[in-house]
């Protein structure tokens, strides 16, 4: 895992996650937003790092290593973390761990752990699984079957590719079986100040089960409803309100 860092100069700490299917470069329209008030960490994640050959791990032993990174550079308190989709399931496990000091966090369309029997879990992973390993192989024209096109530009397409051809298999496989399915303890107790759940109007009905469970293991969480944006789609098509939202988060 390869951290990058912005605006060292800064005291405050804010780390963003990524979601899967992309690498860090995601944030590249909000670091230059963010980079002039505070000490941005940009971790690659195992998988998605294109200066490691390293897979994707799983989303407990991620957590746990940014949190180890964390203090090992003097950082046991932060401003914030920011996770989108398995980003968020990142940053839900390390809250959880309470290694590090957080004193707010934001879980924007984050992935939690599926209350569903293990086989269903496991048939769902499979049916993701496969759907991007067609895109992996098939290129565009499987993944213009596989996302919508009017959510992703052809140019959106061409970076996922490129990103797929980067991609293991056991990566992909890795990615949504611990994202559906990573163990949180049964009583979740944090020492995060503020927690912010994030999600696309437009992605409710798929979050329907995510909120539940934040709901009921997070219930201090406050919940914010995003119009005209897809899933994760604030990082690339709104970083300025999605920088805006951060500062607010940190300022609660």
């Amino acid at each position: 895992m390869t951290i990058h860092e912005f605006g060292q100069v800064h005291d405050e700490v804010v780390v963003l996650v990524h979601p899967s299917v992309v690498m860090w470069d995601y944030f590249e329209y909000v670091i230059p937003l963010m980079q002039e008030y505070y000490h941005l960490i940009v971790p690659a994640l195992p998988g998605y790092d294109t200066e490691s050959d390293s897979d994707f791990t799983s989303v407990e032993q991620i957590a746990e290593e940014l949190a180890d990174w964390l203090i090992t550079h003097d950082h046991r308190e932060i401003a914030c973390i920011y996770g989108c989709s398995m980003g968020g399931s990142v940053v839900t496990r390390f809250l959880a761990d309470r290694k590090v000091k957080v004193r707010s966090a934001v879980i924007d369309g984050g992935i939690m752990p599926y209350q569903l029997p293990w086989i269903v879990t496991r048939l769902i992973a499979i049916k993701d699984f496969l759907l991007i390993s067609m895109g992996k192989v098939g290129g565009l024209k499987i993944l213009q079957k596989a996302f919508s096109t009017d959510d992703y530009s052809e140019e959106d397409l061409q970076y996922i590719a490129k990103v797929l051809k980067h991609m293991s298999t056991r990566t992909i496989w890795r990615t949504f079986e611990s994202c559906n399915n990573y163990d949180m303890p049964k009583q979740v107790t944090v020492d995060c100040e503020h927690i912010e759940y994030w999600y696309a109007k437009a992605e409710e009905k798929d979050r329907k089960g995510d909120i539940a469970y934040i709901k009921q293991s997070l219930p201090q969480t406050v919940f914010k409803v995003f119009v005209d944006v897809g899933h994760g789609g604030l990082a690339t098509l709104k970083p300025e309100l999605l920088v805006a939202e951060l500062k607010s988060a940190m300022e609660e």
